[in-house]
This record gives C-alpha cells, structure tokens and sequence, in this order.
C-alpha cells in the first residue's frame, strides 16, 4: 500500500501502531512492521481476515489453542480503544520498540 499523502501516512501508522499495542497489551509476542501491515492490507477490506490470515502463516501455533475468529476480534477490539486512544492525543509511543521490553522496569 502506497501512502501518498502525509495524512494517510499517518492514518496508517496509528492503526498500525494501535495494532501493536493490542498485541502488546494481550500478550502476544510479535509487532508488525510497516511492511508487514502494508501487506496485510493489501490482502482486502476484512480485518478479520487480514488478522486470520497473519495467524496462520507467522503464527499457526496460536490456533493450536485459540480460534482464528476469537484472536481476531479480541486482537480488533484492543486495537480501536488504542486507535481511539492516539487519535484523541498528541503524543505518541512506538509499541514495536517496546517489543521484548518491560515497561516499568
């Protein structure tokens, strides 16, 4: 996904900032780059989808325990508090750099 306009640039990168923070937040050990989201996004509109489909190619062990279904919409409704959460504030905290950190520590 080509971002051709500073807004979009930035759209993008909340969402997929928020995205980490919802992994961050549920426990799940991963981030998504922007290449990784840029590709993701190109596979269609449907979030679960996207999300179902990032499962079983990078993390297939996952759905030895959880429904693809469950992951997805407990990993959407994290995100939107996080997304929400940024768009309504002026700071900004890079949840991928957090990746493998304590906070607090």
């Amino acid at each position: 996904m080509e971002n051709h306009s500073p807004v979009q640039y930035w759209r993008d990168e909340i969402e997929r900032n928020a995205y980490n923070a919802a992994f961050f937040e549920l426990g799940l050990r991963w981030h998504w780059d922007g290449e990784t989201y840029d590709r993701l996004m190109g596979l269609g509109q449907d979030a679960n989808e996207r999300i179902g489909h990032y499962l079983k190619t990078h993390q297939p062990h996952l759905l030895k325990a959880y429904d693809a279904e469950f992951l997805a919409v407990a990993i959407e409704q994290k995100k939107e508090i996080h997304r929400k959460r940024e768009m309504a504030s002026s700071s900004y905290f890079n949840w991928a750099e957090s990746h493998g950190v304590e906070l607090g520590a």
